[in-house]
């Protein structure tokens, strides 16, 4: 039964039974001293910053002349108020923070005065996206501060946000941003479809949006990109991508989104364009090797010996001489173990979860080693792959690599190098359907787009970049004048 529901049932205007409703519902009834008319207020104290009725609200109603609920526009000092005739609204309005006001001589209308109480977390540095170059503001869990972050950077009225409440019991807000002409119309279109038909109670955080955005739910890799950085979520924006904000999250979605950005750092466009080129190249080496290095170990040892020079064959067989697990055993064991001791570093308080990371690191691989249990030439590469994977700017796709290197295990052990390289043509085919939006999660690889090359697994100099990526058809091609850019001191003479 709806709050009105209940209203109606309610007798002589007595307000006192609306405590039933909840135990944080008030309701209080007040004399205006020019008219003597009655007014009331009721609101639900845990979403109504009680400060502002007693020092905006309260007093004006109380002194001056009150007669009709338009008058809140006149006497009461607040912005935001509606006078409203469907009673329908009440409830919405109530649960949304604003405090109902009825008038006795005016029963057939309600007003409403905002007054939320925002409760706030105070900005700090990004923890996942942390640079040592650039902004140090992060996203919170508020919707309007992530709003403000993001305004600051985009100062412009072209910056559209069209808000929508998703979730039949979260009735979670979501803000949908773009620039109006620059970004692709059918883009935005899809965005505001999607969440449109989103059917379900409640949304937790972005990954829930995530999960029911994404062209292919039951893929492994992340469709949609997530970042604490408002930084990069303008730099985005301008780019002619979407941004979804999330009520109670503090990561902000971008879509559409390719494989590319997952392995891209925001800190590359701070640095020098040959350092952040190196950079980069170093993070693709990392997440390859991470993903490779113990299945070809285990291929290797198991059926191509003869891929291994002699000199390091020599080494290798005396590092297994005492082992009595097959390889596959072998790497299986320190490959779950890895995850074991990152998991548990996670769940646990930080300072006890480093303690646990390191030291159960060395002690479970020394005495794994000294047991006969495993290798050490193995435990060498286990744990270069596992930083390897630690390289990932993007904390969902570190997790997508981590699985990764299981299904590649097993069929290394099955068929070898020929097994990797069919798992490895299935995982291309696959990235080959998945699309973000509609896009082509490989762009600019696939479909080949060499003038979008320059920020992939190169970043080139920034007055180079003076397109957008031909995948998100954007209104405006260029970004800016790409002489004036490379020569501006000539172009001023």
């Amino acid at each position: 039964m709806s709050i009105w529901d209940k209203f109606k049932k309610i007798k002589n205007d007595d307000w006192k039974s609306l405590l039933k409703l909840s135990t944080d519902f008030q309701s209080t009834y007040y004399f205006n001293e020019k008219t003597n008319e009655r007014f009331g207020f009721h609101f639900y104290a845990t979403l109504v910053d009680e400060q502002i009725i007693q020092e905006s609200a309260l007093p004006a109603l109380l002194t001056k002349k009150f007669e009709s609920l338009d008058d809140l526009h006149r006497i009461v000092p607040i912005a935001d108020i509606h006078i409203l005739k469907n009673p329908r609204d009440i409830e919405q309005k109530l649960l949304n923070g604003y405090v109902l006001v009825t008038l006795d001589s005016d029963k057939n209308r309600f007003g409403f005065i905002a007054a939320q109480k925002e409760i706030v977390r105070s900005l700090s540095q990004p923890e996942i996206e942390f640079s040592v170059i650039g902004p140090k503001e992060a996203f919170v869990e508020a919707i309007g501060q992530n709003l403000n972050l993001i305004r600051k950077r985009l100062p412009i009225k072209e910056l559209i946000s069209q808000e929508y409440t998703v979730g039949k019991l979260s009735k979670t807000k979501v803000a949908v941003l773009h620039i109006e002409g620059i970004t692709n119309k059918d883009n935005v279109d899809t965005v505001k479809q999607r969440i449109k038909n989103i059917e379900i109670d409640t949304i937790s955080d972005s990954s829930n949006i995530v999960e029911l955005l994404s062209d292919n739910s039951n893929s492994l890799f992340p469709q949609l990109l997530d970042t604490e950085r408002p930084d990069r979520v303008a730099a985005i924006l301008a780019e002619g991508k979407i941004a979804i904000i999330v009520d109670g999250s503090p990561h902000v979605l971008i879509a559409p989104t390719t494989l590319i950005e997952f392995f891209s750092a925001f800190e590359d466009y701070f640095l020098n364009w040959i350092v952040a080129t190196f950079f980069r190249l170093v993070r693709f080496f990392a997440v390859v090797f991470s993903v490779l290095v113990t299945p070809i170990y285990v291929a290797a040892m198991t059926y191509q010996y003869e891929l291994i020079p002699p000199d390091l064959l020599g080494i290798l067989v005396t590092s297994r001489r005492t082992i009595p697990l097959p390889p596959i055993l072998e790497a299986l064991f320190l490959e779950l173990t890895i995850e074991l001791l990152r998991e548990a570093g996670a769940r646990l308080p930080t300072k006890v979860g480093q303690t646990i990371g390191i030291v159960g690191g060395i002690v479970i691989g020394t005495a794994s080693v000294e047991a006969g249990l495993t290798s050490n030439v193995l435990l060498i590469f286990v744990a270069l792959g596992a930083l390897g994977s630690f390289t990932t700017p993007v904390y969902k796709m570190g997790n997508t690599i981590r699985v990764l290197r299981f299904p590649f295990l097993l069929f290394a052990q099955f068929w070898g190098v020929l097994g990797i390289l069919f798992c490895f043509c299935i995982l291309i085919a696959h990235l080959l359907r998945l699309t973000s939006l509609g896009r082509p999660f490989l762009a600019p690889i696939y479909p080949l787009r060499v003038a979008d090359m320059k920020d992939t697994l190169i970043r080139a100099p920034l007055q180079k970049m003076y397109r957008r990526p031909h995948v998100l058809r954007t209104q405006k091609p260029k970004r800016f004048n790409k002489k004036k850019a490379e020569n501006p001191k000539d172009i001023d003479e």
